[in-house]
């Protein structure tokens, strides 16, 4: 094990978190297909219910009789909750508003914009760790570690970019920045991060409010597509989340299913 600034140490060996981190990196890959093609089927039923000048509600009906199988595809082996108590999701703090989140997702197309947005911080979170271990920061990162931050990171790119495509396609820009009221702080934690197992935490709060979101999509979302594009993704999230507890020293016990206390709400957008 590699001890870190401030005595922290690596709970498990680095074999272990590499193999673990494989997994994660595999299933990714798996759900990848279906994650696409759920994100096109969103889209072109956005299309089509603008089209037929549907209310929003029209695809309640819908919802319902997909729900069923959404919820079974998030019954999870891994507990993604973390025992520290940390969340970043909790401040109030104020950002500058996006010209990308101005208003101009209503519907489905705000909860999409909210994935979108945690799916940038959360990259931009792993990034801030990246640069904190180069410029020695964070004492001496084990190599296992910084393998795992990377990949999480690609993988969270990978998710941003199926929502953006869902927010394009339906005739809206792009979220390409971090729109959400929380940022700040986030931000300001993250920068007076002094170890590895301080951002470890932090990356967990948003890991857990990630699954716990598309959690929450998936009894919110109207459109088949949409739920099945939350429920794809989820089960990813919460493996971040478990390996992260892991890191912690924290046994990840296992849950009949995600909870959504630490979902985040459409308002954490700012507009």
């Amino acid at each position: 094990m590699t001890a870190t600034k401030g005595g922290w140490e690596l709970p498990i060996s680095e074999a272990e978190l590499g193999r673990l981190t494989r997994d994660m990196h595999e299933a990714h890959q798996e759900t990848l297909p279906a994650m696409r093609a759920s994100a096109l089927d969103l889209t072109e039923e956005i299309r089509a219910r603008k089209a037929a000048g549907e209310p929003r509600d029209a695809g309640r009906r819908r919802f319902l009789l997909g729900a069923g199988g959404a919820a079974v595809a998030l019954t999870l082996a891994a507990c993604s909750s973390s025992k520290s108590g940390s969340s970043a999701s909790s401040s109030g703090a104020s950002m500058p508003a996006s010209g990308s989140a101005s208003g101009q997702y209503t519907g489905d197309l705000k909860v999409v914009a909210l994935a979108t947005a945690l799916e940038n911080q959360a990259v931009g979170a792993y990034q801030a760790a990246l640069t904190a271990a180069q410029a020695g920061k964070l004492g001496t990162v084990p190599p296992a570690v910084a393998t795992f931050i990377t990949t999480a990171q690609a993988q969270h790119a990978d998710h941003a970019k199926a929502w953006n495509a869902v927010l394009t396609g339906a005739g809206k820009p792009a979220i390409t920045d971090v729109p959400l009221s929380n940022q700040a702080a986030t931000v300001q934690a993250l920068n007076a991060a002094t170890d590895v197992g301080t951002v470890a935490k932090l990356a967990l709060s948003l890991e857990d409010q990630a699954a716990q979101t598309y959690l929450f999509a998936t009894y919110n979302v109207t459109s088949p597509g949409g739920i099945a594009t939350a429920a794809t993704i989820a089960p990813v999230e919460a493996m971040h989340a478990a390996i992260l507890n892991y890191v912690l020293g924290q046994y990840p016990v296992p849950d009949d299913f995600l909870p959504t206390d630490k979902a985040a709400s459409p308002t954490l957008l700012t507009v």
